[in-house]
């Protein structure tokens, strides 16, 4: 193995004994001077395998410096005997990211236990005091068969742990019956223990994206989340990292002379910190229970062996030097005579790239250079071996990318759920306000209703398990507070009758227009691109980040579209920051070494800006003749552009709806990319419509799509969706707040003292330096910038690089951030007079930030008196703040605007009048008619009525946001397997099922089956049954008495046409299941 061999080779440096040696002793001092790459991370490596009981502990300056060590020293040790123990984010002493609270117990739970062999840290976390040590040592929970019910459920509760109805994220724990889940610090995954009474007679693990149960767990152990909950008065004893360690550890110190200031001034600040929390209603403990005293801290600090990196006067040295200069020359990658060469890849991708480089042109690959994954920050050189990084090679920075700690649910469909009071449309009974749920017994049968009032306080009680007849009133006039809520329909009226039948026609026409356009595209010819070559590679592989699995999908999609002879029309779907430009980026590319020009249309001038940079920044090193078009440049300088793409000695341009004009003429056009389509205009859009059957189309929107929209567009427009998010991404913490200068003071302290940067909008350029002033007097320690449109393009441009490059700690901008800067280093944003935005806007102003592993802020800072309409949207954004939420922020507004802006103006009307979802299913129900895909005759379920109880009990399922969701998906399922799968998703979710969710499960099933036989009543009672058939069904009766026969039923035909069955039960099974039975051996004989 190639990382071991670079231990080895490090081991037997000249002069590395000796320094082993030195720094055994206690309170040893050694020196190194600076190291190149990431040699600091393989000295500490060597020094770990040639002394293994000792335990060493890296201290860097900043957390983004430990963060850098603990990736290196992942990569070159096994990653459990290595750990982090991070510094606090909060200014107080309650962690609430969970991410570092969590951290920071399983680490010192592994010191406590002398399970970890290295240990990297900041100075900052070695001045911290906590509680946390004496609460691992009071109190911890091992859940096993054996622990009883009552007992688990208080020790969650005493270790902190929240409970909550379903357990979505880390720290939580819910109760249902005898089935107890909890997700806890400490823990793999999520755990669900199932009793039995007050005894466990199982435990297993459970995925928190499906609320499933899957492998069988022996034990699981809890560690507590909250010390104050864990804790007794007496015991609540606080200790710093450094009076936990080992006597003999050695301390490695990066560049050590940075930690005394920085010591001293978290001193300094703790107290106005901690009064500022206190202000804010935080219980904030005295300075002195938070940090250990600078003295104190250096009197710990002396006691331990300690060696130096980076001195300037060192006491040791090792031949270590910087690596070659490659510079995308893979020639130099090639090993010198006598010399080996090590090439360290950051994925199992971009080590296949290089392989198929380097090997291009019959090159032979030599025997002493060798590939390998590890993901190193920098490359060095030692004795006879280079270590080289693919991201040095390629030129490109190293970002560190470390996957979250602790899995989330996604956002369920339960966060939209109906509530009392939401406006809904019934398919047959039109515009009503939904009431609740309520219990009802009809004809000795009990069963769960929603309640519906129309005009005049008529009421409609729907039974729950027709619930799919429902659907809540959805549109984006009416959410965002632009215009009144519908009227209400009448029962009986024929208003909606008449509404329906116009919004089927109209759906129709559109879905007939849909599908004439699909079958022209299918029938023009196009240029079919040549496979990938070298360069097209290269560019890929140069990519900064690792790409998704949607990512990859969708680029391979783009490819394989523009290698065939028929021009592409994709639509690439993704969230803010998901990676849609990059696609384009080697979409353009691919087309250029093919010789024909590409276009990149965008809405705005700063867009085009943006894009102009990115396109730049990633096809620099490339033969490339790319120019923008746009209001900033001139008369002239347009004449040349525009002549170069006449000319054909503009490969690529990118610009405004200014490209979409009758003068812009091309030589060769092959491809075009259009950001975000829906915001050009109706005669751009026609322009654009023409182009679509002549060259290649690839449109970009961060605009969510309705699913019910994509399944009815699938075949009319080739979509690929991007919804996975970039491994490392934090979902952002999103704050409502009046202007608070002690509020803002502490939120730009908590970010700039972890190494990061804030952005301010305030979107009034007149007042924009008198808001920059305000910050600069609440954050004086940081440097702060001013960025708007109307600065001259060469100051702007170089305010935003200094941002970019991490020299301005503060930007104060205008909206132009908004699809602008790509800083991970930035993850506190705070939007002035936020009730000014639209909820797009503000979306796309919030995907600024968490853009890395880190937590991220966002306040919105509004007046106190704030119109309700711009409140509602601005608590829609704080409660959606989960990875990917601009599909789940589409309930309220985003989704909407998706489906109207490919509807069309027109369309969209029709749908403000029936509601969105009722006007999707109709589209969808008429593209499948016209495709002719109805197949056989489709009846309606049958009604179905039973004398027995059939619906969930609350005490069962007690919310009603999860008992509608399975009465929904119930209702919409089609199948026997579907309703078996949900059957048993509640027995793992909830506990065995009761005898009335039992029979609901049996009446789903009838309702299936029944539709498929053409069945148009069930009626149970008893030991007797009576079965109705529709005009029209043709049920085979053999077939059906001989079902009947099986499970001891006698049939008897009371009525041939159309054909009525009476049955009655002789023995055997019970009335419901002999039916479900029967039924469905009746349907699998008739197919």
């Amino acid at each position: 193995m190639p990382l071991p061999r670079l231990i080895a080779a490090f081991r037997a440096l000249p002069g590395f004994a000796d320094l082993a040696g030195a720094v055994r002793a206690p309170r040893a001092r050694a020196s190194l001077g600076p190291l190149a790459g990431s040699s600091g991370a393989l000295l500490v490596a060597a020094l770990a395998e040639a002394q293994p009981s000792q335990l060493f502990v890296v201290i860097a300056g900043a957390p983004t410096d430990a963060e850098r060590w603990l990736a290196d020293l992942a990569v070159l040790m096994p990653e459990d005997r290595i750990a982090l123990y991070p510094q606090r984010e909060a200014l107080g002493e309650d962690e609430p990211h969970y991410e570092i609270a969590g951290e920071r117990v399983e680490t010192l739970e592994q010191l406590t236990r002398g399970a970890l062999q290295v240990l990297v840290t900041t100075a900052r976390a070695t001045e911290e005091r906590t509680l946390m040590p004496a609460a691992l040592q009071a109190s911890r929970l091992e859940l096993a068969k054996g622990v009883p019910f009552r007992e688990a459920v208080r020790r969650l509760e005493q270790l902190g742990y929240a409970r909550v109805p379903q357990v979505a994220d880390v720290a939580q724990f819910a109760v249902r019956g005898g089935i107890v889940d909890v997700y806890g610090f400490g823990m793999a995954q999520p755990a669900r223990a199932e009793y039995w009474g007050d005894e466990m007679v199982a435990l297993r693990a459970f995925d928190l994206s499906t609320q499933r149960g899957s492998g069988d767990l022996e034990r699981v152990t809890v560690l507590p989340s909250n010390p104050h909950a864990a804790l007794s008065a007496g015991e609540k004893i606080r200790r710093t990292l450094l009076e936990l360690l080992p006597s003999g550890a050695l301390l490695v110190e990066e560049r050590p002379i940075e930690f005394e200031p920085e010591v001293q001034r978290a001193w300094d600040e703790a107290e106005h910190h901690a009064e500022i929390a206190r202000r804010l209603g935080e219980d904030v403990p005295p300075r002195a229970d938070l940090l250990t005293a600078p003295d104190a801290w250096r009197a710990g600090r002396a006691s331990f062996a300690r060696l130096e990196l980076g001195a300037t006067a060192p006491t040791h040295r090792l031949p270590v030097t910087p690596p070659p200069e490659i510079a995308r020359d893979l020639a130099r990658v090639l090993p010198p005579v006598g010399s080996e060469t090590l090439v360290l890849c950051d994925n199992e991708g971009q080590l296949e790239r290089l392989e198929e480089l380097l090997a291009e042109g019959g090159r032979r690959f030599p025997e002493r250079l060798t590939l390998a994954i590890g993901a190193l920050d920098g490359g060095f050189s030692l004795p006879g071996l280079f270590a080289l990084t693919d991201h040095e090679i390629f030129r490109r920075a190293r970002r560190i990318r470390r996957p979250r700690r602790y899995r989330t649910a996604p956002p369920a469909g339960l966060s939209g759920a109906l509530q009392p009071g939401d406006v809904v449309v019934h398919l047959e009974h039109g515009i009503g306000i939904y009431r609740g749920i309520q219990t009802i017994t009809v004809a000795e049968a009990t069963m769960e209703v929603a309640v519906v009032e129309y005009e005049g306080g008529d009421l409609l009680q729907v039974p729950l398990y027709r619930i799919d007849q429902l659907e809540r009133y959805r549109s984006v006039e009416v959410e965002t507070g632009d215009a009144p809520p519908p009227r209400l329909h009448k029962l009986g009226a024929g208003k909606w009758k008449r509404l329906r039948a116009q919004a089927e026609e109209s759906v129709r026409k559109m879905a007939a227009e849909l599908l004439d356009l699909y079958a022209h595209r299918k029938l023009a010819v196009g240029f079919a691109f040549p496979p990938d070559t070298r360069w097209q590679r290269e560019l890929e592989s140069a990519f900064l980040y690792e790409d998704t699995p949607d990512q990859r999908k969708a680029t391979l999609d783009v490819k394989a579209d523009m290698e065939r002879p028929r021009p592409m029309d994709r639509l690439v779907v993704g969230d803010v920051g998901y990676g849609k430009t990059e696609i384009a980026v080697r979409a353009a590319f691919k087309a250029i070494q093919a010789g024909k020009q590409v276009v990149v249309l965008a809405p705005t001038t700063i867009l085009v800006e943006q894009h102009g940079r990115t396109f730049g920044e990633r096809l620099a090193d490339y033969p490339v003749r790319f120019a923008m078009l746009s209001r900033l440049h001139g008369p002239k300088e347009q004449r040349a552009i525009l002549a170069g793409l006449a000319g054909g000695t503009t490969d690529l341009v990118i610009g405004t709806h200014r490209l979409l004009s009758p003068d812009v003429i091309f030589k060769d056009l092959g491809l075009v990319v259009v950001d975000e389509e829906h915001r050009f205009g109706v005669a751009h859009k026609e322009r654009l419509k023409k182009l679509r059957l002549q060259v290649d189309v690839l449109t970009l929107t961060a605009t969510p799509i309705p699913r019910t929209l994509q399944q009815s567009l699938a075949g009319l427009r080739d979509l690929t969706l991007i919804e996975t998010p970039p491994r490392d991404r934090s979902p952002v913490v999103t704050f409502v707040e009046p202007w608070d200068d002690e509020l803002l003071e502490e939120a730009m302290a908590r970010e700039l003292d972890r190494g990061g940067q804030v952005y301010v909008v305030h979107n009034r350029i007149e007042t924009l330096e008198t808001i920059a002033e305000r910050i600069r007097r609440l954050a004086p320690r940081s440097s702060v910038g001013v960025a708007h449109g109307q600065m001259r393009p060469h100051d702007l441009d170089a305010m935003m690089r200094r941002f970019v490059s991490g020299d301005l700690g503060v930007l104060c901008s205008t909206m132009i951030v908004e699809s602008g800067l790509d800083v991970p280093n930035a993850n506190t944003m705070i939007v002035h007079d936020a009730q000014q935005f639209g909820l797009a806007q503000l979306y796309q102003l919030r995907g600024r930030v968490g853009r890395s592993h880190r937590r991220a802020y966002c306040y919105l800072v509004v007046p106190d008196d704030v119109d309700g309409a711009a409140g509602a949207r601005l608590q829609t954004l704080a409660h959606h703040t989960e990875l990917g939420a601009g599909y789940r922020i589409a309930i309220k507004d985003l989704e909407l605007r998706g489906a109207g802006n490919l509807l069309g103006a027109e369309q969209t009307g029709f749908a403000l009048s029936v509601g969105v979802d009722v006007y999707l299913r109709m589209l969808e129900d008429a593209v499948r008619a016209l495709k002719g895909d109805g197949g056989a005759v489709a009846y309606p379920p049958p009604e179905i009525v039973l004398e027995r109880a059939a619906f969930l009990p609350d005490d069962y399922v007690a919310e009603d946001a999860a008992k509608l969701d399975l009465y929904r998906r119930l209702a919409r399922s089609v199948s026997s397997g579907e309703i078996d799968e949900l059957r048993a998703e509640m027995a793992d979710r909830f506990g065995r099922l009761p005898p009335e969710a039992e029979a609901l499960v049996a009446l789903t099933l009838l309702r299936v089956i029944g539709a498929r036989l053409g069945l148009e009543t069930i009626l149970a009672r008893g030991n007797e049954a009576r079965l109705v058939f529709r005009a029209g069904a043709s049920p085979r009766l053999a077939r059906l008495t001989a079902a009947m026969d099986e499970v001891q039923f006698a049939a008897e035909v009371r009525r041939a046409s159309p054909l009525v069955l009476r049955l009655e039960r002789l023995g055997g099974m019970p009335l419901l299941a002999g039916l479900v039975r029967a039924l469905s051996r009746a349907v699998s004989d008739t197919n």
